[in-house]
């Protein structure tokens, strides 16, 4: 069986809806999909009608922005109820955070010489949770950069001129959430922070500490050594492990659905703890 962890259609920064993300994992041989859109579940009903369909078992779940130290990190919730009151609550809350945020975007934009780029980027967002990306891609749009990676180097990076940034909730209180929506909270691409690997296990600590309960180990192409040092990782914090492409855009090889290394079987897989 192919267990893919982390997805994300358009209702956050995807390029699929819903019903086209599942036909994707089926005909790639997803047995288990979670759809895990940032700070937002909207998709995970017409999701699951398509898996459904497609005799593909669906995780309703949800990637939460979070806050360790100075920087963000992302906690993925797998397994939550959409219906949690507590759960809608958080997504309200974020909600807020990130329309005030992107406020704080577009102006710092307008003020460097791109006065539509709020309105561009929420049109590009769509139904969508509008983030960073959408004014990345709005950048590309109109010719002021030649793709969303110079974007984010240029305007929207750490120390550009529209880096605005936010203190999102910390980590307990995001686990909180999550557990108290019935789900299973795991710490997201631990690798992709830009950390040191002292720093990397420092956070892993926190996470851990603050009731974490597993983190992923394979998100994406990766190299089998990455793989090995973060279940060495893991392991060592008695914490399970969990596995996903991070897909967004079709026929990106790196993240693209199934197409990860095999967890190992020397780590607890969070699939037991998900009923699997």
């Amino acid at each position: 069986m192919i267990f893919d962890l982390h997805s994300h259609t358009y209702f956050s920064d995807g390029a699929l809806s819903p019903e086209a993300l599942v036909e994707r994992a089926k005909a790639r041989g997803v047995s288990v999909l979670a759809i895990t859109d940032h700070d937002t579940i909207a998709g995970v009903g017409l999701a699951h009608k398509a898996a459904v369909k497609a005799g593909i078992e669906l995780i309703a779940g949800i990637e939460f922005s979070s806050q360790w130290g100075k920087g963000g990190v992302h906690i993925v919730g797998l397994g939550v109820d959409p219906d949690s009151p507590g759960l809608q609550a958080a997504i309200k809350f974020q909600e807020l955070a990130r329309e005030a945020r992107s406020q704080a975007i577009g102006e710092r934009l307008s003020r460097a010489g791109f006065p539509g780029a709020l309105a561009g980027a929420q049109a590009l967002a769509g139904e969508g949770t509008l983030g960073r990306p959408h004014f990345a891609q709005y950048l590309v749009s109109i010719g002021a950069v030649k793709n969303i990676n110079a974007a984010f180097k240029k305007y929207l990076g750490t120390g550009k001129p529209a880096d605005v940034k936010y203190q999102w909730p910390l980590m307990d209180e995001v686990i909180g959430w999550i557990h108290s929506a019935g789900g299973v909270a795991v710490l997201a691409h631990p690798a992709k922070y830009e950390l040191t690997r002292m720093k990397m296990c420092a956070l892993v600590d926190s996470f851990a500490a603050a009731g974490g309960d597993a983190v992923e180990v394979i998100s994406g192409l990766q190299p089998m050594s990455l793989t090995q040092d973060l279940i060495n990782i893991v392991n060592a914090r008695s914490l399970y492990a969990s596995c996903g492409s991070d897909f967004h855009v079709p026929d990106q090889t790196w993240q693209e659905l199934g197409s990860f290394g095999v967890l190992p079987d020397n780590v607890k897989p969070v699939w037991n703890l998900l009923g699997f």
